[in-house]
Parts: structure tokens; sequence; C-alpha cells
């Protein structure tokens, strides 16, 4: 089978700004841990204050780059995966350029002449982060930029397309773009819950693309919340992904399976009405790093099997192999080589 270009995915790439912070500093800038925002006004002075108080590392992430990019890195064939985003024309740009390519991933980045590089920031308490992100050039990507033909070349050659919510708040169209050409030919798409934000208050671009997917992945929190906000009397997770994945789909071709991750607690599948439920690998405490990356690396090591047509058992044992490996390093980072057989 031809692996090269097989996997596409679009998203917001970001340059993880990381650091180790404390209680004093989530309470200054109000961040609750586990969760993911966008930055606000109160939030712009907290990336120049981590980097002048805290240890930072930089390191290239957005959520959809990093499962890409731990997709990229558990199949080992170079360009099996191809990304779309929009970046600054500056030095956290280069960086993210020379990171891309280091990873084996065939980036086509839109870049902005004005708008920096986005960046998050991820801040880490005991082990659990919280992310802000401030878009920037991110927030910039144009459907013109997926609809030139070097590019759109790319959704061609795909069999699967994975984007995460968070690139609801930038480009619905695009998202569309891509959705209708899987449904159309046959090929799996795939969407992220993202965030709680996202189900809130992208609810109607959300419900768009939702027909269209074929996967849907979330952790419990964002299970839960799309719950609320659809007004299922339910915060039973096995329930709500149930419920997931019998919403109405635009295309027969292949029936919706819901993937919900929950920390420590078994990963829940479902499909068909029923529900399968797969424990993850227990880590000790001390051993945990950082949470950063954690969901984006299960969804990457998933999809490193589904694409090569594995069932879906070896897919949840690659996804937790993946966010193993990731929560005992700083970041959505990986040792050399995977050791998964």
């Amino acid at each position: 089978m031809a692996y090269e270009g097989i996997l596409l995915g679009m998203g917001n790439p970001l340059l993880d700004i990381s650091s180790v912070v404390d209680e004093e500093f989530l309470q200054k800038y109000d961040i609750k841990l586990n969760n993911a925002i966008l930055a606000e006004d109160k939030h712009l002075p907290m990336y120049d204050e981590m980097a002048s108080k805290y240890n930072v590392e930089y390191i290239a992430g957005g959520a959809t780059q990093n499962s890409i990019r731990v997709c990229q890195w558990m199949l080992q064939i170079p360009r099996a995966t191809s990304y779309m985003g929009c970046i600054g024309k500056d030095n956290f740009g280069e960086e993210m350029k020379k990171n891309s390519k280091l990873a084996g991933v065939n980036v086509h980045y839109r870049e902005d002449e004005t708008a920096p590089t986005g960046t998050c920031a991820v801040c880490v308490v005991g082990g659990e982060r919280s992310l802000i992100a401030n878009l920037s050039a991110a927030n910039c990507y144009k459907s013109e930029h997926l609809k030139r033909p070097e590019n759109w070349a790319l959704v061609e050659k795909a069999k699967y397309f994975y984007i995460a919510g968070f690139f609801l708040t930038v480009s619905p169209e695009s998202i569309l773009l891509v959705a209708e050409h899987a449904a159309a030919n046959n090929k799996v798409f795939m969407m992220n819950l993202s965030a709680p934000f996202i189900c809130e208050f992208f609810k109607d671009q959300q419900e768009k693309a939702l027909p269209y997917m074929d996967y849907v992945f979330g952790n419990e929190t964002e299970a839960r919340t799309f719950a609320k906000v659809h007004g299922w009397e339910t915060d039973n997770v096995e329930e709500i992904a149930i419920k997931i994945s019998q919403w109405p789909k635009a295309s027969g071709t292949h029936k919706r399976i819901t993937v919900i991750t929950q920390g420590a607690d078994p990963v829940v599948v479902a499909e068909d009405g029923k529900v399968k439920s797969f424990p993850v690998i227990l880590l000790p405490k001390e051993k945990l790093v950082d949470t950063n990356g954690a969901g984006d690396a299960f969804v990457g090591g998933f999809l490193s099997q589904l694409v090569q047509e594995k069932p879906i058992e070896e897919c949840v044992r690659a996804g937790c192999y993946a966010s193993h490996v990731i929560i005992q390093r700083s970041g959505c980072t990986y040792p050399e080589k995977p050791d998964f057989s």
C-alpha cells in the first residue's frame, strides 16, 4: 500500500511556550487546570512574564500538528502525513518549518505577511496543564490557500483527514470543503471536540461539520459539555459517546465511531449503538512530567494504525502507547523511534 500523503491534517500551528508555574500565577490570570482557552487581553502580559520568571521551553505545538507529528513518528514512513495551517514570516515560523521537516511531515503552511506566528502558553502545575492560545497568524488561514492546485493536490491524495475542533474558530469553510470532498470520495473524515469552549461557543460551526465526521475524538470534560449544550440529560460518558455516534451522517459509507479518553480511566469507544472500553497504561505519579499533548498524542497513535486499516483495538492500543510516552516528557515530544509492536 502506498502510504505517502495518506493522512492530511489542518489546524492552528502554534509555538508552545511551556513552563511549570505556581498557583499564584494561575490565579493572577484566572487560569483553570485541564482547560484550553483563547487568550483575552488580560492574558497578553503572561507570555512575557512566563519567559522572564520561569524556565520556559519552546516546543512546536498546535493540537492537529501534534497529532500529525506523532502519527508520522509512529509510522516511520517519510511524508506519510501532510499538514496545512498558517504561520507568520518570523523566527518562530522558521523554527516551525524546521521542526516539521525534521519530523518527516510534508507541511504546506500559508505564511502571513503581517501577523506573527501563533503561540500557546502551557502552564503546568502538578503535571496537569492549562493552555492559553494566542492565535495571531494561525487565525489568518484562508480557504484560498487550500484551493491552490499544489495544496488541493494534498487533499486529492489523502485517504484520511484529521482536523482539531480548534480550527472551527478559524476557517469553517476550509473544513467543509475537505469534509464534502471526503464524503463524495468515500474517504475518512475525523475531528476532535477539542475544548469545552468549542462545544459552547462554536456550536453552530461544529454542528455543520458533525454530519461529515466518521470519527469523533474528545475527552470526558468535552463530551459532557457537548451533552449539556445539546440538552441531553446525562453526564454518563458512555451514553454521550453513543448519542454522538448516532448523530445523522452526510454519507452512509462509514458508520460514525466516537472515541472518548478519560485521563487515567478507560478509553470509551462507541459504534453501532454499543460501547467498548479499553484500559490505559497506568503511570506512577512520580513519572508524570506533564499532560500537555496527551490527547493529541492519543489521536496520533490511533491514526497511525487506522491508516494501516488495523482493527479498532489496535488503534486504541497505539493511542494509549503514544500518550503514555508523551506524558513522561515535556510537551508533545518523543524519542527518536517508537517501541510499539
